[in-house]
């Protein structure tokens, strides 16, 4: 790629940098307010919906990319399905920000939203398991990618509960993705990452500590389910699909507090989908650390896990698998680290 192509790139980016900016300050002057409780880190009331700007900045984006790229794009129904769904989960989500609907109805828009992408085409078929080779997952491919959809679309919108830290996660994210894309050829992958980072690069600003606006679930979900469905894209960057791997390591600290957030209160007998306060991120900050100090390593952790994005690009097929390793050790030092000041601060993981 010249370097004219990609100054136009990112000169287009920051069009719709300026188009989301522009629609999150509509949104703080006619604001959708979310008010604190003891479940919250905000002492007082802000607006939130934020993620519209996001949303309308990347549909215009791609709106673009259908009618002057055709060569970065997939195919009219993939592309058309994955949108309309993406769009339908935002609009979902928005009317949650105003009415606060029940998880399940929440967990049905999203699954709907998956499925109309798998019906799309969008489906992880085989995967490269370490010594173990390529596996055709046959019917399991579709169950597996609804599976991933669904949990990375939650993932995000779960730890959308600090000042900066899902914003800044995934424009870093969208850098990275963009060019492990455009090094293997992914053209589509590379224009919707350019297109989500300016998106997310316009709400950025109003987000940062102290928070001038949220994104609301408008923005989290609708961020969880276009990353979750560029993952599923980027499995055709090569015969054996270990290019799915990019996302889930990409976004790995996400996922990992996630998980083990699940996995702990599940443990605990807590309900899955009450609000609460016991993720990672939330227990170091109750424990003493500031939100710009968790934001500030968090965005070391994604600075990482894109360093190991490119060094994915030089490893064989058997040891890319592997690459997960040094993250999860990562996220394992960082439980045990704030599991320590929660001792030490006397705090409790209940919600």
């Amino acid at each position: 790629m010249t370097l004219n192509a990609v100054l136009q790139h990112l000169g287009f980016a920051l069009c719709l940098a300026v188009l989301s900016g522009l629609l999150v300050r509509l949104m703080i002057a006619f604001p959708i307010l979310d008010h604190p409780d003891h479940r919250k880190a905000h002492a007082r009331p802000t607006p939130k919906g934020g993620g519209i700007g996001i949303v309308c900045a990347f549909v215009v984006g791609m709106l673009v990319l259908y009618q002057v790229a055709q060569f970065a794009r997939m195919a009219d129904r993939g592309f058309v399905g994955v949108i309309a769904a993406a769009v339908a989960i935002a609009v979902v989500a928005l009317l949650d920000d105003m009415r606060d609907f029940r998880f399940v109805v929440k967990l049905a828009a999203q699954t709907l939203a998956a499925l109309v992408a798998i019906g799309s085409g969008l489906v992880v078929e085989r995967l490269a398991l370490p010594w173990i080779g390529v596996v055709e997952l046959g019917w399991f491919g579709p169950l597996l990618t609804l599976f991933w959809i669904v949990a990375c679309t939650n993932a995000v919108n779960f730890m959308d509960g600090m000042d900066g830290l899902v914003g800044g996660t995934v424009l870093v994210v969208c850098a990275g993705l963009a060019y492990v894309a455009q090094a293997q050829g992914g053209w589509f992958i590379y224009a919707a990452a350019v297109i989500l980072g300016g998106s997310v690069l316009g709400f950025l600003p109003f987000n940062l500590n102290p928070a001038r606006i949220f994104m609301g679930d408008v923005g989290s979900q609708f961020l969880g389910f276009i990353l979750a469905v560029l993952g599923v894209a980027a499995a055709e960057l090569d015969a054996g699909q270990i290019s799915f791997l990019l996302m889930p390591l990409l976004l790995f600290a996400l996922l990992f507090d996630t998980g083990f957030t699940l996995l702990r209160r599940a443990a605990m007998g807590e309900p899955l989908s009450a609000p609460h306060r016991t993720h990672l991120y939330q227990m170091a900050q109750r424990s003493g650390l500031g939100p710009r100090q968790v934001t500030a390593v968090h965005g070391g952790f994604v600075l990482l896990h894109v360093g190991l994005a490119l060094l994915f690009l030089r490893l064989g097929p058997a040891e890319k698998p592997l690459v997960i390793l040094p993250p999860l050790l990562v996220q394992l030092s960082w439980l045990a680290y704030v599991a320590h000041r929660v001792r030490r601060a006397g705090l409790s993981w209940a919600a």
